[in-house]
Formats: structure tokens, C-alpha cells, sequence
């Protein structure tokens, strides 16, 4: 199944894929709904944070990154409601968020946006999602 991540700097060196910390756990949103990821996308850019670009990927490939990544996939199904404090933050980002203007140069891990550090596990990860493109 094809699912819809955001990614900032798509297909560049310095690509990255936006997650959030829910309760110490470093989570990537997958949306099931193109629509809902765009409107998220554009919730983050009106917040002045870096605008994401939507992408359709599959989704065990996703689930896949995110496990030798050590992030945790979570799936927005079109008309999720969500249940907690925390499953608010898959609908809407946070108010509030970590300054990310310099981060494809920045090594440390950031709440919001992970940039790629490169292995040969998380290469071959990018160039098999890379192919499903």
C-alpha cells in the first residue's frame, strides 16, 4: 500500500523526513490520505518551519527505514480520530517547534526533522524507496 510521508529536500544529498517526538520515541507520520499529508504540510508552513514536500512511497518500504532507523512508523488512516494528547500531534504539529534552519549541516538528532546520516544499511534503504519513485 502506498502511503505519504513529508520530505524536505527530496532526492538532494541532504534529504530528510519529518518526525516528532511522541513520549520519548522518535515516530514518522505515514498518511494514508494524500490530502490529510498536504494539509499537514501546510500546518507546518504556516508555522514558518521548512515546507515538506509530500511524497508516495510504500509502505513496508517506510516501516522498513524507520526499524533499521530506530524510529517507529505510525499510520494516519483517512478519518483518524485521535484518542490522546500525543496521537493530536498526528493531526496538527506541535505549536512550538526546534529551530531547524540549519539542519542539513547539523549532526546532532533533532526533534522534528532527521537528516540522513549515511550507512550502508540507510543507503540501501534510499535507493530502494528511491526506485518505488
Amino acid at each position: 500500500m502506498l502511503v505519504h510521508v513529508l520530505l524536505y529536500d527530496a532526492g538532494q544529498d541532504s534529504e530528510g523526513i519529518h518526525s516528532l517526538e511522541l513520549s520519548g520515541q522518535t515516530v514518522v507520520l505515514m498518511f494514508e490520505n494524500c490530502d490529510d499529508a498536504e494539509r499537514y504540510a501546510g500546518l507546518l508552513e504556516a508555522q514558518d518551519f521548512p515546507t515538506p514536500t509530500v511524497e508516495a512511497l510504500d509502505q513496508h518500504e517506510v516501516e522498513l527505514f524507520c526499524t533499521e532507523a530506530g524510529y517507529e512508523a505510525r499510520l494516519v488512516e483517512t478519518g483518524f480520530v485521535p484518542k490522546s494528547d500525543d496521537e493530536r500531534l498526528m493531526l496538527a504539529p506541535p505549536t512550538a517547534n526546534r529551530d531547524v534552519s540549519n539542519w542539513q549541516t547539523d549532526d546532532q538528532s533533532l526533534d522534528s526533522v532527521q537528516s540522513s546520516n549515511p550507512s550502508d544499511g540507510l543507503d540501501d534503504v534510499r535507493r530502494r524507496l528511491e526506485g518505488l519513485l
